[in-house]
Formats: structure tokens, sequence, C-alpha cells
């Protein structure tokens, strides 16, 4: 229940914002896991808001942080400072060529919206393809591209933008993930109908390697490679968005290296603060340079603040030293066998799917219908929550309630245990109620 002045004064003063606020008033976090004012341990199947891949309240981010806030935590937007240089030479570091110029920002959306913004300038056209349930950010042009929710009642969005299909099983009008020929054939026909819309004028593609908030889908083996080859032939520039898939969390550094494609635009946000507002734009020296000739204007207030560049290489120390791509692999492998398990025994999971710590867990209340599952998925995550397992539900037309399991990065197996001990437990009274 909420009760109390606290929820009075949320209840008077708070805008509210898309989601509902989770019945417990949180006084602090450790590791994985947040502790409320009356003293209640929840483990956080969620790293926060999908970014704090090293945990709460890190030592080694919580020292950064100490260390650069009482030397130099904000400059003007024009001076540079040490802490961004060192992000930037260590990001290049990380990835293969030709990225090696970083533009560092606050948020996804922020980062999303210059690289279009960049990639509009550079092209000298203004049309931008996504996934039909893309989540890239809610400010105007990263809402323009995003499917999944927050579309009704705003008004038109930015002009040119278009939807394809996300090859995947169970949503309709979807093409099977295997074999390579289904997926291809939706593919060439969505840019069939692309064609046929654009007014030629065509300047990116922007698009997730995993789509989380569209319910943790996975395009196939090939597909990037295929839809890069799109773009190449349109003269559209691919922009990969890894907010939620880059370092390490999906058992490579980045996402897209499993399918040996490199974007010519790299969005990070989320992971590289490991939870402090920090994103990076990442590109080629070569389109860097067409932009800038061009009068490239992305000036934020917080365009290359130090505080949480020093923050994002401390992030990068950490990932490498401990051997964190790697971890996540083992980690990951031991989620879906208990998550396998789970299915094996509950009738209400349909599907398990996603890579290494980025798991999505497909609740439905009839395998052959299809049918959704929303007050199940509501039912699930109330009783986890109740048990001490914060858990987040995505709930899309014509899919079943989605579970994005995300735990940090330096969870222990002891903690995973926990947590589907947990599910396991919600999930069996669930399907009692049924």
């Amino acid at each position: 229940m909420r009760t109390g002045a606290f929820w009075a004064d949320a209840e008077r003063h708070l805008v509210r914002y898309g989601v509902e606020f989770t019945p417990e008033v949180i006084a602090r976090a450790a590791g994985s896991f947040v502790f409320t004012e009356d003293g209640r341990r929840i483990l956080d199947f969620t790293s926060g808001q999908m970014s704090a891949i090293l945990g709460h309240c890190h030592p080694r981010i919580v020292a950064t942080v100490r260390r650069q806030v009482a030397a130099l935590d904000h400059l003007y937007s024009g001076m540079l400072s040490r802490p961004v240089i060192d992000l930037a030479r260590r990001l290049a570091a990380t990835l293969p060529a030709p990225l090696e110029r970083t533009l560092l920002l606050s948020t996804g959306a922020e980062s999303n919206e210059a690289a279009l913004r960049m990639a509009r300038l550079v092209t000298g056209r203004y049309e931008v393809v996504s996934f039909a349930r893309s989540w890239h950010g809610m400010t105007q042009g990263a809402a323009s591209a995003t499917y999944s929710a927050g579309r009704k009642g705003y008004g038109p969005g930015a002009p040119g933008n278009f939807a394809i299909p996300v090859p995947g099983p169970h949503r309709p009008g979807a093409a099977p993930a295997g074999p390579a020929s289904g997926w291809r054939r939706q593919l060439d026909a969505a840019f069939d109908l692309i064609d046929a819309q654009s007014t030629g004028s065509l300047a990116a593609c922007l698009v997730e390697p995993i789509l989380s908030s569209g319910g943790v889908i996975e395009p196939p083996p090939g597909y990037f490679a295929a839809l890069h080859a799109k773009c190449r032939e349109r003269g559209m520039l691919l922009i990969l968005d890894e907010a939620q898939t880059g370092l390490c969390r999906t058992g490579t550094w980045y996402a897209f290296e499993r399918d040996g494609v490199v974007p010519d635009i790299l969005t990070l946000s989320k992971t590289l603060g490991a939870g402090l507002p920090l994103a990076a734009v990442v590109t080629s020296a070569e389109i860097e340079q067409e932009a800038h000739a061009r009068g490239f204007l992305f000036f934020t207030t917080h365009v290359a603040d130090p505080l949480v560049a020093a923050v994002g290489t401390t992030v990068l120390d950490v990932l490498a030293e401990e051997e964190l791509d790697a971890r996540a692999r083992q980690l990951g492998a031991l989620l879906r066998a208990g998550l396998e398990e789970l299915a094996g025994r509950h009738r209400v999971v349909g599907d398990i799917r996603g890579r290494a710590l980025l798991m999505g867990l497909e609740l439905l209340t009839g395998r052959e219908e299809r049918q959704g599952a929303d007050v199940l998925g509501a039912r699930v995550t109330r009783r986890c929550l109740e048990l001490g397992l914060h858990m987040n539900i995505v709930q899309l037309p014509g899919m079943g309630g989605v579970f994005r399991i995300a735990p940090p990065l330096t969870a222990g197996e002891g903690e995973l245990a926990l947590g589907l001990e947990i599910l396991d437990q919600a999930l069996g009274e669930a399907c009692a109620a049924l």
C-alpha cells in the first residue's frame, strides 16, 4: 500500500512519466541489490534501468566520482579536459576500424539525435528506416524512429521515418528466424516498400542489434550483413544503437561483433556510464570530417563533461581487467539453463531468447493461440517483488509478456540462483491461479 507522507507528496508533486512507480521507497543500493527504507532487500534483475552493468555503487566507480568531482566536474562546452580525451582514446581501442572519433553526451536519446543529425548532414538526405518494435529515445528525432511505444497523441513525428518488420517467430507478419530464405524474402519485401515510399532521400538505418524494449528479439545470423548491403545499395549510413547491448553484456564487447558488420555510426549510453548519465557517438574519421566540413552542430550543456568521462574510463578499466565479456558468457549460460528448467516446469513460459546476460522470457496464456499475458505478467511481476526480486516486463500487442532479464555483469552465481528460485515460485503460484 502506498500510504504516508512520502506517497502523498509523490502524488501531489510528481509528473507521471509512463510507468507505474514500484510501491517501495528505495534508500540505498549495493552490488546486485537495492534496499528499501523499511529494510527489505530486493535483487535487481534489470541493472537499474538496464544500465548498472558493474552493479550498484561499485567501489571503483565511487572512488572515481569522489576524486573527479573534487577536482573537475563540469566545463564550458568548448573546453577540453584529459578525462574526455582519455575516454575517447580508450573507446577507439575497443572498436574495429574505422570507428575512432567520439562525441560524448548524456543520454541514449541524445546520442541517437546526434547520430541522425550527422547522418542527415553528411548524406544531404533526411529519411530514416528503423525496426517496427524499436526504442531509440523520447526526443523528437529518436522518438520518430521509435515504434514500440509512445507514438499516439503527440502529433506528427519527423518527416521521412519508415518502419520495417523484425525477423523472428511469434509476431504477426514476422518471418521465422530460419531458414535464411524466410527473413531474406521479408527484408527484400520491406525495402521494396521503402523504395516505393521514399522520395529518394534515404539517409540512414537506425537499429538495435537486439531489440530490448521490443521484447528481446535477436535477428538471426546474416541478417545485419544483408541489411548493411541494403544500406550500401541506397547510399544510406548504418547506425547501430548499442545502448543496452554494448560493453560486454551480450558476451562480446559489442553485439555487432557476432555479425562481422561494422556500423558507420555507433551509439552507446546506459552501460557506458554504468548507471551515470554518459553516452557516446562513435564514427569514422571520414564521416566526422565530412560532417565538420558541412558545419555539424550538436552543442549541448553537458557535451564532453569531465566527471562522467572519468567514470566511463573506469568502466572500461573494470570490464577489461576483470574480463567481464567472458564472465557474461559464463553467467549467461547458467542463466539460460536455469530459465530452460523453468520453461520445462511452467506451461506459461512460451519462449526463452537473448544472448549472455540480456535474456527474454516470454509468458503466454495459450501456446497455440499465442495469446497475450498482460494480467499474468503483472501478477508474476508483483509476486516477484513481494518475494524480493525486481523484474521488468515488456507487454506489446501481438506478443505475450516478455521479462527482460539483465542482471549486473558482476552478479554472483548465488544471486542468479536466488533470482531463478524466486521467479520459479512466482510462476508456480501464477500457474496455480490460472
